[in-house]
């Protein structure tokens, strides 16, 4: 194959026919992407595009710019930047980079106390404005994790906005630097038993499960909750977690003048166009269906192929800057990277490599097509990217080059050209950073205090044995505190081998280094009850049950990340829940001195007028020097007939309002949520810390959602292991109901093996922790609360996992397949189901070139650097990789039983593509292709 590795255009517009050039004129034959901007403008033109010299010309020409989320004072600053009117194409980038999505322009006034309150901390690498936080654990690793928001596309197409949720945050695991090794879920859905929930569950977990699955990465942990609030918007939140050795940081300025623009990934196409200016920045309304073509497809098959070619271009020192394309695509990867370098960009939009031929520049600009990235790559080492990307059978094609600042010392524009017509002249910076920014008013909701005199401590409660009994069935068979197996079921949490704890354990805990142990535990936690009745304690409770999550399986907290959902920021009692939840978030970390690290914010999560409860996500990590010291949740089964010993650790107190207890029996929410002592918390977390080292406890879980009556349940169902219990009446006044369904925080209930029980109580006095022994395990399967009832394990489960079965029937995959997988088991000569597209449009081959048959090798991305000192980073997918022409049954996809990328893309092979600087061409076809990779 040849190509043509010169930074600059040959001088002349193709002619139509040039593989993957549009020809001169654009249109969408009557085809709606959604979007203005592209909708609108590309077709009225005389056979062009709008360029920035017919800009200048037609000044007063009307724009939809509030049809793309622009106020008239937005459009009006955006004409004095540029002092003229923008082109279409232009317009809709300011219009996606202005969005609240990714402007943050009503938040940024109080995320700033993420950094002014952020404690001294010697670990951290990378924090907020990077694409994930990064923090280093030992002298050579260094771990990167960050969560995100994909909520509005998983309520128009579940599956899709799910899948691509994962590959977005995923990638920017990646551009950090680092191997992906898991991925969390927190998920918050309507009331269970509604008809929607019964369309958007299934097919969230389906794609979750279905993407991830795919990736290889374990699904370590997450939330499901289930609130009439979320019904017309639920919340599908993803975390990931990568690792990589220190050196290898990667940073995302587009420095160097003269230096490449590499477009890596899948090619670009109609989906996902407008979903960060109009989908994610509004909220939803009866046209909410219509807005199906603003959904990204995802194609994990060709991420794994882009995480594999990037890591080796890392390793292989190839890459000056990057940055993934998601919300936004190319628009914002070339504006954040050249606005980063304060360098300019010429940009040649035809050689970016199209599925539909007839995309206009807006569209490409806007397009949200997953599986990108962005390199800046040094001229000399062009050669060596190309091969990297031919190897892994990826996309790779010169799009243009680094340009300097201006001459009087102001930063570069970024120029921007469709077949040699000038489509974008703007100064990046006025894209990614200079964006406006409002002090929006706010006003506490006017029925707070109310809602907060309402409290649930009045409420009639269970007083009898019977009662107490009929009310732990029915609490853990409610929707929110029964078994999730259902769900977890469908993910792979084991995957790669390194997965020490997983779902439902309390925390996530991953193996980094296998020589040494070194791991990390994470976990992510948020009660929108808890913060609709007081947004600043339910944000820093969410806080400290996350912190708590962690450091009860023994590992040190160290780092947080969040992501904020709220409903509307032009609504001021909206925005006063924001900012007392961020300032309640800052403030508990400065407390605990640990850092927010980055995360995001989520707006217009309402429908009509009602926005959901105020929904803080916080996610802390941990870090072990050993995970074999990791601590279960669930009881083992004793050594003796006597059993091991139960003690509750913290204060209990009559704590209900807010609580599931009151939500299940009464529909009730009222009151003001627990207590939250920050300093108790710390020293909880360094008891179960020198418990764990010193070997006293073997299994801990924390006091949350549903109290110690939930707490136990689990505990002795993990193992089907019995308990007796006696409560501790002598110690206060509550009585058996409140120390079975209070939800005070700071607890947690330790396991502690017989005759390390006065070392353990010294422990906690020590700590000055509250410790009392509340039971013993038992071989008999039973749960048995002295003098009030008992109940057999059996029914426990019975009661425990049947509400989810009963609610969703079968498996997720069974409800909601994935087009692709009922393509793949079609049976023969039966028509295959179609895929699943975001937009229907024709699909355009492009005319190919002889091509080298590019390797489709799966495996040994790891370099000799990843294997030495047998650190874990390696992680490798394959042990051996394989070697051009090495042969197999078929393509990777087909050994494994999956479907090919040809049936789930119809424009695209099998995973494979073309490598070239300047015009795309078509993925070679081989007649072999790797074996299905290994772990």
């Amino acid at each position: 194959m040849t190509t043509q590795h010169d930074t600059a255009p040959s001088g002349a517009a193709s002619p139509p026919g040039t593989p993957n050039q549009p020809p001169a004129v654009s249109g969408l034959a009557g085809k709606s992407t959604g979007f203005a901007a592209t909708d609108v403008l590309i077709n009225q033109f005389d056979g062009g595009p709008d360029t920035v010299e017919r800009a200048l010309n037609t000044g007063e020409e009307l724009q939809p710019h509030t049809e793309l989320g622009l106020k008239d004072d937005e459009y009006d600053r955006i004409r004095q930047i540029l002092g003229r009117r923008p082109t279409a194409s232009e317009l809709a980038m300011y219009s996606i980079m202005w969005s609240e999505h990714c402007s943050y322009k009503s938040s940024k006034v109080h995320l700033r106390q993420f950094g002014e309150k952020a404690p001294k901390n010697t670990r951290m690498l990378a924090g907020i404005g990077e694409n994930a936080g990064v923090v280093q654990i030992s002298d050579e690793l260094a771990v990167t994790f960050k969560v995100e928001s994909h909520n509005h596309p998983s309520f128009v197409e579940p599956y899709q906005g799910a899948a691509t949720g994962i590959g977005g945050i995923v990638r920017d695991i990646l551009a950090m630097g680092a191997r992906p090794i898991a991925v969390m879920d927190p998920l918050r859905f309507g009331a269970a038993d509604h008809p929607d929930t019964a369309r958007v569950l299934p097919g969230v977990v389906a794609g979750i499960g279905g993407y991830g699955n795919c990736l290889g990465l374990p699904n370590i942990g997450g939330e499901i909750v289930f609130d009439p609030c979320y019904q017309g918007n639920p919340l599908i939140n993803a975390l990931s977690i990568g690792v990589l050795p220190v050196e290898r940081l990667q940073k995302k300025e587009a420095a160097g003048v003269g230096n490449v623009v590499v477009l890596l990934g899948a090619r670009t196409g109609r989906d996902g166009i407008g979903g960060v200016s109009v989908l994610a920045s509004a909220t939803f309304d009866e046209g909410a269906e219509q807005r199906r073509p603003s959904v990204q497809v995802g194609d994990p098959f060709m991420e794994k192929l882009l995480i594999e070619s990037c890591l080796e271009l890392y390793d292989a020192g190839l890459v000056v800057g990057i940055q993934d394309l998601g919300g936004a695509g190319l628009t914002c990867a070339l504006t954040e990277t050249a606005a980063a370098a304060g360098t300019g960009m010429r940009v040649y939009l035809e050689r970016v490599p199209l599925r539909e031929a007839s995309m206009s520049p807006t569209e490409i600009l806007a397009s949200e097509s997953q599986e990108r990235m962005l390199l800046i790559v040094a001229p000399h080492k062009l050669d060596e990217v190309l091969k990297v990307a031919e190897k892994w059978g990826v996309w790779a094609t010169n799009i243009g080059e680094v340009t300097p600042s201006e001459t009087d010392g102001q930063p570069g524009r970024l120029v921007i050209s469709w077949n040699d017509h000038i489509v974008v002249d703007v100064p990046p910076g006025s894209l990614a950073d200079d964006g406006p920014v409002y002090a929006r008013p706010i006003r506490e909701p006017a029925d707070l205090i109310l809602l907060q005199a309402d409290r649930a401590e009045t409420l009639p409660r269970p007083s009898t044995p019977d009662e107490l009994r009929a009310t732990v069935l029915r609490m853990i068979a409610s929707p929110n505190l029964c078994d999730k197996s259902w769900v977890t079921e469908q993910y792979d949490r084991y995957v790669l081998g390194n997965t020490v704890l997983a779902q439902p354990e309390d925390a996530g805990v991953l193996r980094i280094d296998e020589r040494t142990g070194l791991g990390v535990a994470l976990a992510v936690d948020g009660n929108g009850r808890y913060a609709r009745l007081d947004p600043y304690e339910g944000a820093r409770l969410a806080l400290a049950e996350a912190y708590r999550n962690v450091a009860v399986t023994g590992a040190e907290p160290i780092a947080v990340t969040d992501c904020l959902n709220f409903g509307s920021p032009e609504d001021p009692a909206v925005m006063w829940q924001f900012a007392e939840a961020v300032r309640g978030l800052a403030d508990g970390c400065q407390q605990l001195g640990i850092p927010v690290t980055g995360g995001n914010v989520s707006f217009y999560n309402q429908t009509g007028a009602a926005a959901i409860h105020p929904t803080p996500v916080v996610g802390v990590l941990g870090v072990f020097d050993d995970v074999a010291r990791r601590v279960p949740m669930g009881f083992p089964s004793p050594p003796t007939t006597e059993g091991d010993l139960l003690f509750l650790l913290g204060d209990t107190a009559v704590e209900l309002s807010g609580s599931e207890w009151a939500w299940v029996t009464h529909g009730h929410l009222g009151g003001r949520p627990p207590k939250v002592d920050l300093a108790h918390e710390q020293a909880l977390g360094r008891l179960m810390a020198r418990a764990s080292e010193r070997e006293h406890v073997v299994a801990a879980h924390d006091l949350s959602d549903g109290g110690l009556a939930q707490v136990l349940v689990e505990s002795c169902l993990r193992h089907n292991v019995g308990a007796r219990i006696m409560l501790p009446e002598h110690v206060t006044a509550n009585t058996p109901f409140v120390w079975l369904f209070s939800e005070s925080a700071g607890r947690a209930l330790v396991a502690v093996r017989r005759g390390r029980d006065k070392a353990f109580l010294a422990l906690a006095a020590e700590h000055n922790i509250s410790c009392v022994q509340i039971g013993v395990t038992a071989q008999e399967p039973v749960l048995d609360i002295h003098n009030e009832f008992t109940i057999g394990l059996d029914e426990l489960r019975e009661s425990f996992t049947a509400t989810m079965r009963n609610l969703f029937g079968g498996p997720a995959e069974g409800i909601i397949r994935p087009a692709a997988a009922a393509a793949a088991v079609a049976e023969p000569g039966q028509p295959a189901a179609e895929p699943v597209q975001a937009v229907a449009e024709p699909v355009v081959e492009p005319v190919t070139e002889p091509v080298v048959e590019p390797v489709q090798s799966a495996g040994d991305a790891a370099t000799e650097g990843d294997r030495e000192g047998g650190k874990s980073v390696t992680l490798e997918i394959s042990e051996a990789g394989a070697k051009p022409h090495d042969t197999a049954s078929g393509p990777a996809d087909e050994v494994a039983g999956l479907p090919t990328r040809s049936e789930t893309d119809p424009a695209a092979a099998v995973p494979g593509g073309p490598i070239d600087s300047g015009t795309a061409t078509e993925p070679a076809k081989p007649d072999d292709a790797e074996p299905e990779p290994k772990g």
